[in-house]
């Protein structure tokens, strides 16, 4: 017996032991989820897919099943650009060839500043115009509508530059056409205009806490050999720009221009279409002599004046440079790996190289954690510099985009004594956690000044740009490793260039001026003044004033030689919604801040994060004993990004959490059938 006893001894102990060994695994891969805040779901977004024929997306039903072949006939967008401001269509048509109905759902890309203000859903012959409602009305009127069997269209802003579309009732062999249109200010900086389309929303790294996760996260096709991109587009600009043209470019796709005048051309896509795989761009300079100095545009509607100021500041000369703090900071997570990383550790060596022996500089890198080369701060002797180089050209990308870690180590809240302290963020900023983001640049900047380098073919744009208003900084964007010295170089001038500050507008008090945004912010060197303004008159004129290495610089613009043009009151709502927006991480009220939106959307049919357009096609099509069929509409993956860094099977990229969650469900299972296992064998 007392052999018995000790064996049955050893033997509870052992299952003791096993139990506690594996409780104990997944208690510490839980508390290090909770504790690392990093719920990911770039994995739960992949999807395995039989290949599809050149030219088709895959409508895939959420339940199980085989996915739907469905050819994507034409996606084609149109731009007409006059002068510094551009109208924008987008028409997708799609086409269900099987013999079920579908409702499908898919997730694009806008640019950041976009004004979405006009929906079309056409079925045939049939033109529907889209209403703007309230965002929660607007779900219920497509709802019913579903139900009911009708066509209908809904497109909701989930982000400034990503919008999601639902289109309900797609019958069987049907053709659906969505049409969207948008007006938006264009890019003006060191004597160019750009015009960006972004194609691809990318994977995001979803850190825990972010509500919308499946909103922005779109299904991602792995990539094939011998299988082209899905999702092709067209694209057209009618180029009209106001002064004599000179250089025109399109560094990332292949184009023909036509010459239809000095200011005229006439841009097309060399190839015809291109895969919805990396952002479009193109580029265009005055011709020496007659880069615009000042533009203002006005368009009388309702009653009232709305205006668009863009003005040039004169050139500093160039004083006596300053000693630098400069904080290099490099995203090294899995969605930089490939073409990103190579791109990124070129700038960084390019931007190491360029610093002074009075500069004191740090580099940190992340992925899922965040790292310094130095414990402080340090003098940028040549040995110094050297170690900081070799320690980029080994750094690979992995791991998930912890890059609140990265801004906690970066932005320390204070002041860098007589130093200009200078932050350079270098990453693709796939995340979806912006908004904390931003509530932590603002409450941790203190004397710095953050500066944002997109890297790769889909960087997010919103984010980037928006960091880089919130540090007081620049937003600069590099597609490619052969632009890398071109676009460091033209970074470090605004570093080292005096800065204009203290900017205001004072508005002749009859024209009772509402102007957007109410702060400007600092400006560097070539950038311009870009004010959008709603008028009761044009009368008298406006100054604008700004201090510059000590100097005043003014300007005035006589409101009554503004030049026609359409679409300004868009403009002016879609300036004044973000600056709403922005005053809710000041401490506004969330309520009184959506109240004023909606009115203020509705009035001038903007989609917004409360507003929403829906089109109901109000002829019932499906019947009730027909059944609809959820569709989710997958997506390419960025060009250069490689899928095993963000949807590998092995815990890295963005599938570190989701790893150690299976991991740890499992051994909670296990754990708790040997703790059953040995009750019952007691």
């Amino acid at each position: 017996m007392k052999g018995v006893e000790k064996k049955n001894l050893a033997g509870k102990i052992a299952f003791d032991l096993i139990v506690s060994v594996a409780l104990a695994a997944a208690m510490g891969i839980a508390a290090g989820i909770a504790l690392a805040g990093v719920t990911l779901l770039f994995a739960s977004q992949a999807q395995a897919a039989e290949p599809p024929q050149q030219g088709t997306l895959l409508l895939r039903p959420r339940a199980a099943g085989e996915p739907l072949s469905a050819p994507l006939l034409s996606t084609a967008v149109a731009f007409h650009v006059s002068g510094m401001v551009a109208r924008a269509r987008v028409v997708q048509t799609f086409r269900n060839p099987g013999n079920e109905w579908y409702e499908g759902v898919y997730v694009f890309p806008l640019p950041e500043n976009s004004a979405v203000d006009r929906l079309r859903l056409r079925i045939g012959e049939r033109v529907i115009e889209g209403e703007i409602q309230e965002r929660a009305a607007a779900q219920r009127t497509y709802a019913a509508a579903r139900t009911q069997g009708m066509r209908a269209a809904l497109i909701d802003q989930e982000r400034p530059n990503i919008f999601t579309t639902q289109v309900a009732n797609i019958g069987p062999q049907e053709t659906i056409v969505v049409e969207l249109e948008y007006q938006e200010v264009l890019r003006y900086r060191d004597g160019r205009f750009s015009l960006r389309f972004p194609m691809v929303v990318g994977p995001r790294y979803i850190p825990r806490g972010v509500e919308d996760a499946a909103r922005i996260t779109p299904a991602v096709l792995r990539p094939q050999e011998g299988r082209p991109p899905v999702n092709p587009v067209s694209i057209r600009v009618e180029l009209d720009a106001g002064v004599p043209l000179g250089e025109i470019s399109s560094p990332y796709h292949r184009v023909d221009v036509k010459v239809l005048g000095e200011a005229r051309r006439e841009i097309a896509l060399a190839d015809g279409s291109t895969p919805a795989n990396r952002d479009f761009e193109l580029r265009w300079s005055p011709r020496p002599g007659s880069a615009p100095q000042l533009a203002w545009f006005t368009e009388k509607q309702g009653g009232r004046y709305y205006a668009l100021l863009m003005l040039l500041p004169p050139a500093a000369t160039q004083g006596a440079r300053l000693p630098r703090e400069v904080i290099f900071v490099l995203d090294t997570s899995g969605s930089m790996a490939g073409a990103s990383i190579r791109q990124a550790r070129e700038a960084l060596e390019l931007a190491l190289a360029r610093l002074a022996p009075a500069d004191r500089f740090n580099v940190i890198e992340f992925n899922s954690t965040a790292q310094a080369l130095f414990p402080q701060a340090q003098e940028a002797s040549p040995a110094q510099v050297q170690r900081a180089i070799g320690w980029v050209r080994g750094l690979e990308a992995r791991g998930g985009t912890e890059m609140a870690a990265a801004l906690n180590l970066a932005l320390d809240g204070r002041d860098a004594g007589g130093r200009v302290r200078q932050v350079i963020f270098l990453t693709d900023g796939a995340i979806g956690n912006e908004e904390q983001l931003f509530r932590l640049i603002r409450s941790r900047l203190g004397g710095s000044r953050l500066f944002t380098v997109g890297i790769g073919s889909a960087p997010n744009s919103h984010f980037m740009s928006k960091a880089a208003q919130l540090g007081r900084g620049t937003f600069s964007y590099i597609g490619r490793i052969d632009e890398v010295g071109e676009k460091m170089a033209a970074l470090f001038a605004r570093l080292e260039a005096p800065v204009l500050t203290g900017v205001e507008l004072r508005w002749p008090e009859a024209a009772r001026a509402e102007a957007w945004p109410a702060r400007i912010p600092d400006l560097y060197a070539g950038e311009p003044v870009v004010v959008s303004a709603a008028l009761e008159r044009l009368e008298g004129e406006l100054r604008v004033s700004g201090v510059r290495a000590g100097q005043v610089w003014e300007a005035r613009v006589p409101l009554a030689a503004g030049a026609g043009s359409a679409g300004m009151g868009s403009l002016w709502a879609r300036a004044k919604v973000a600056s709403l927006m922005d005053s809710m991480r000041e401490g506004a009220s969330q309520d009184a801040v959506r109240e004023q939106v909606i009115a203020l959307a509705i009035a001038h049919r903007l989609v917004t994060q409360y507003t929403s357009f829906v089109a109901v096609d109000r002829t019932p099509a499906r019947t009730s004993d027909e059944r609809l069929k959820l569709a989710e509409l997958p997506t390419n993956l960025p060009e250069g990004w490689e899928y095993d860094k963000v949807f590998g099977e092995l815990p890295q990229g963005a599938t570190d959490s989701r790893f150690a969650l299976l991991t740890g469900l499992l051994c909670l299972l296990v754990g708790a059938w040997m703790l059953r296992f040995r009750r019952s064998a007691v």
